[in-house]
């Protein structure tokens, strides 16, 4: 895998990026390292950060806690776990719990035994449509435990 520093101007323009797409905020990092994961894929580490960028879309990695504490979230119960780690839709009747959140801003997935983070998606619908749904896709699963993006990133983040 290929990987590489970039300057500080393009530093700032991620991360300028990243925040504007996001809305939190992030550490500040002087130089940011990109790792070349497919040719529309890429994972992005800095002090205390780490990003992963998927076509035109930033998405929080799964290691990094206390980013994705910052983020929507929705709880699923126990047996929704096994599908969210081979990549399936959140649907509406594995949802024990949620917060707050808008249609196509990023959500994180919780388990609830542990509370441990197991996916980060994009939200199909308002968390307020969710109130009247007995069925349905809530979010998509675009990130998860144990995906390919996620076994890259555990190896190459270690270097």
């Amino acid at each position: 895998m290929k990987s590489n520093l970039v300057s500080k101007s393009e530093t700032n323009d991620i991360l300028t990026d990243i925040r504007e797409k996001w809305d939190i905020d992030i550490p500040k990092s002087k130089n940011l390292r990109v790792y070349e994961i497919q040719d529309d894929a890429q994972l992005i580490s800095g002090e205390g950060f780490v990003a992963l960028k998927i076509g035109n879309e930033y998405l929080p990695f799964l290691s990094e806690t206390s980013i994705l504490e910052k983020f929507p979230h929705v709880m699923v119960d126990m047996g929704a776990v096994k599908f969210m780690c081979n990549g399936a839709n959140v649907m509406r009747p594995g949802i024990r719990s949620y917060s707050e959140f808008q249609k196509d801003r990023i959500v994180c997935v919780i388990e609830e035994s542990q509370h441990k983070f197991l996916a980060v998606g994009k939200a199909l619908i308002d968390s307020s449509e969710m109130e009247s749904m007995k069925k349905g896709e809530v979010v998509k699963n675009i990130h998860y435990i144990s995906d390919k993006y996620w076994e890259i990133g555990k190896t190459a983040i270690k270097n």
